[in-house]
C-alpha cells in the first residue's frame, strides 16, 4: 500500500500555471511536491533530495525534457520519469521510453488521469524497489555463501553464478547468456549435465562425491543439489545447482580412517592415535624399541607396522618366538651354526641375524631370554656383529631390533634374572600398549572388523551383535584383550544362524560371565532395596522366594541367625 505522505515528487514545467495547478492537486492528495521552472533549478532539486517521481515537461522554454530526463536518469536510476507534451508525436515518446521514462501524456492533463498514473507509476517503484533491495540482499548473500551457485534458465543457458562459482569453476560475465553444455570449465561438466537433467526431469538431483577439477586442474571432491526453478503458476524457469566443495572434509576422513586402521591396527580410540603417532614417529628412527603390552595386546602387528612404515619396509621383517625354544635352539635359530656345533647339526644355517641383514629382527617375549642368550644379544646390539653356533668368525649385520614383552623387565632386571645392561640397550624408546579395557571406544571397530574377517572365512552374512552382547562385551575384562575378543567373535560366528550374533552364540565362559553380572547386580539392587526399606524376616523370605539363604543375605544376617530367629535348629 503507497503512503502518498512517504512519495516525493519533482514538477517540472516552465509554465507557472501548470506548474502551480498540478502541484495543488498532487499536494491535496498528500503527496510532497517540489517545483522546478527548468533544467537547471531541477538539477539543483535533484542534488538535494531523492524523488520517487518526476514529472517533466518535454519542452522547457529553450531546453528539452529529454535531455533532462537523461541527467535524472544519471543522478537516480530508480525515479520514475512521466513525460509532459501539448505536441504527442511518435519519435519524442519513443525516444523518452527509450532512454527511461515511465510513461508519456499530453495536456492538458485531466485530473483523473494525473492520479491514476501518479499511483501508478509510484507502485511500479515501489515493486522495483522491493526487487532491487532482493536482489541485492541475494547478492550478499550469494558473496559470503562458500558453496559454488550456478543458475540456467529454461533454456539451459547460464543465468548467474556468485563469486564463489567464479572462482573456483572459472565463470566470468560474458558466459552470462551461453548454454552450459558448451561451456567448459576445465572439469568434466558433471554439474552442468545435472542441471540440464533437472530441466528435463524437473525434479531435483543430489550428486555425492563427485570428482571434479579445477580450470588449474586441480582435483576436488564436490557433492551438488541441483532444483528446478518453480514460477508461481508452477512452470519452470530454470534450475539451480548448489556446490559444495568437500575435498578438506574427505581428506580428513581418508586421515581418520587412516588412523582408526593403522598398518593393520584396528583402532580410533585416543590410547591407539597415540601409538600410530609414535609408530610414524619411529618409523625411520634406527634405534631400538621396546614394546610393552599384555599378551594379546597386538604387540607383533605394531612391530610390523613400524617396519613397513619406515624406510627398511622393503627389506626382510624376521620374528622370533623367544619364549618358544630351549636355550641352545634360540641361539641356533637367532645367529645360526656351522655343520657339527651340536648333535644334529648336519649342516650349516644362517640365523635370523643374517636373514633380517638390512631390515628389522623382531624379539617376542624377551624377557623369557636366557642370562647365556642375553649376553650373546648385548654383543650384537652394541657392536652389530656376532659369530655362529660352533665358530669363531664375527658376521657383521644392519639389523634394527625391536623387542616386546608382556612382562615388567625393571622386576626382573631388580631380581638378577635379566641383565640391566640389556635392559638399557633395549630400551631406548618404549611403547607402552593400553589393554583392551582401556579402550574400550574400540571395541565396536573392532568387532566389525572381526566379523567382517570371518563372514569372508565361513561364508556367513552377519551384520553385528544384540545389545546384549555389546554389553557383555562392555563389562568383561578381557584378560586376552583383542586376541580373546577375535577368538570370541570367530567362536559366535561359526554359532550364529542369523544375522545377529546373540549371547548364546558366545564361548562358555564369556556367556557365565554375562550371566554373574546380571545374577550380581539383582542382588546389589535387591540387596540395597532392602536396606532402603528396613525388610521384615517375613518380606525378605517373600522376596526371596522362601530360599532363607537368600532371605538372610538380603536382611544382611548369617543363616545360622535367621534359623535361630524362626526357631529352627
Amino acid at each position: 500500500m503507497i503512503q502518498p505522505a512517504n512519495s516525493r515528487i519533482l514538477l517540472v514545467d516552465d509554465e507557472e500555471g501548470i506548474r502551480f495547478t498540478i502541484g495543488c492537486l498532487l499536494k491535496n492528495e498528500g503527496y510532497q511536491v517540489d517545483v522546478a521552472a527548468g533544467h537547471v533549478d531541477a538539477i539543483v532539486c535533484l542534488q538535494d533530495a531523492h524523488y520517487d517521481l518526476a514529472f517533466v515537461d518535454i519542452i522547457l522554454g529553450g531546453d528539452s525534457g529529454i535531455d533532462l530526463l537523461r541527467d535524472i536518469k544519471a543522478i537516480s536510476s530508480t525515479t520514475q520519469v512521466v513525460m509532459f507534451t501539448s505536441f504527442p508525436e511518435v519519435k519524442s515518446a519513443t525516444e523518452a521510453i527509450r532512454l527511461g521514462a515511465f510513461d508519456y501524456i499530453t495536456k492538458p492533463v485531466r485530473q483523473e488521469s494525473l492520479f491514476l498514473i501518479t499511483r501508478h507509476a509510484l507502485s511500479v517503484k515501489q515493486m522495483n524497489d522491493k526487487l532491487e533491495r532482493y536482489r541485492a540482499n541475494m547478492d550478499a548473500i550469494l558473496r559470503t555463501v562458500s558453496d559454488s551457485i550456478i543458475m540456467v534458465d529454461k533454456n539451459g543457458c547460464l543465468a548467474h553464478f556468485n563469486a564463489t562459482a567464479e572462482k573456483i569453476c572459472g565463470y566470468t560475465s560474458d558466459l552470462i547468456g551461453s548454454e552450459v553444455a558448451a561451456i567448459r570449465p576445465g572439469c568434466k561438466g558433471g554439474c552442468h549435465t545435472a542441471l540440464l537433467e533437472v530441466l528435463s526431469s524437473k525434479s531435483p538431483r543430489e550428486i555425492r562425491r563427485l570428482e571434479c577439477r579445477t580450470p588449474e586442474g586441480k582435483s576436488r571432491i564436490i557433492n551438488l543439489t541441483a532444483s528446478p526453478v518453480t514460477e508461481a503458476d508452477g512452470t519452470i524457469s530454470g534450475a539451480v545447482a548448489v556446490i559444495r566443495d568437500e575435498t578438506h572434509l574427505v581428506e580428513l576422513e581418508r586421515s581418520l580412517q587412516k588412523h582408526g586402521r593403522f598398518q593393520g591396527i584396528v583402532g580410533a580410540s585416543v590410547q591407539m592415535q597415540h601409538v600410530y603417532s609414535l609408530i610414524e614417529a619411529l618409523a625411520d628412527v634406527p634405534t631400538t624399541v621396546l614394546i610393552n603390552g599384555e599378551s594379546g595386546t597386538g604387540k607383533e602387528l605394531v612391530a610390523a607396522a613400524l617396519h613397513v612404515t619406515g624406510s627398511r619396509a622393503a627389506k626382510p621383517f624376521v620374528k622370533v618366538n623367544c619364549s618358544a625354544l630351549s636355550e641352545s635352539l634360540l641361539e641356533s635359530e637367532l645367529f645360526g651354526h656351522v655343520r657339527g656345533a651340536f648333535t644334529g647339526a648336519i649342516a650349516d644355517r644362517i640365523g635370523r641375524f643374517q636373514r633380517a641383514h638390512g631390515g628389522t629382527l623382531f624379539l617376542d617375549e624377551i624377557g623369557d631370554v636366557s642370562p647365556a642368550v642375553q649376553m650373546r644379544l648385548l654383543r650384537v646390539l652394541q657392536e652389530s656383529e656376532f659369530e655362529r653356533v660352533g665358530e669363531s668368525i664375527p658376521i657383521k649385520v644392519d639389523v634394527r631390533i625391536i623387542a616386546a614383552t608382556n612382562q615388567n623387565l625393571v622386576e626382573k632386571v631388580n631380581q638378577g634374572t635379566f641383565r640391566q645392561d640389556l635392559y638399557y640397550r633395549l630400551n631406548v624408546v618404549r611403547l607402552v600398549l593400553p589393554a583392551l579395557r582401556e579402550r574400550l571406544d574400540d571395541l565396536e571397530q573392532l568387532i566389525a572388523h572381526f566379523i567382517s574377517k570371518y563372514n569372508t572365512k565361513f561364508g556367513k552374512d552377519i551384520c553385528g551383535v544384540s545389545d546384549d552382547v555389546m554389553a557383555s562385551f562392555r563389562s568383561h575384562t578381557w584378560p586376552g584383550n583383542v586376541r580373546e575378543l577375535e577368538h570370541a567373535v570367530e567362536h559366535a560366528a561359526v554359532l550364529c544362524k542369523t544375522g545377529i550374533i546373540m549371547l548364546q552364540d558366545l564361548p562358555q565362559e564369556l556367556r557365565d560371565s554375562a550371566l554373574n553380572q546380571v545374577k550380581s547386580a539383582s542382588v546389589s539392587t535387591i540387596h540395597s532395596q532392602s536396606l532402603q526399606k528396613n525388610l521384615t524376616m517375613d518380606e525378605a523370605l517373600d522376596i526371596a522366594g522362601g530360599n532363607k539363604s537368600r532371605a538372610a543375605e538380603l536382611l544382611g544376617i548369617s543363616r545360622r541367625t535367621l534359623y535361630r530367629h524362626l526357631g529352627e535348629s
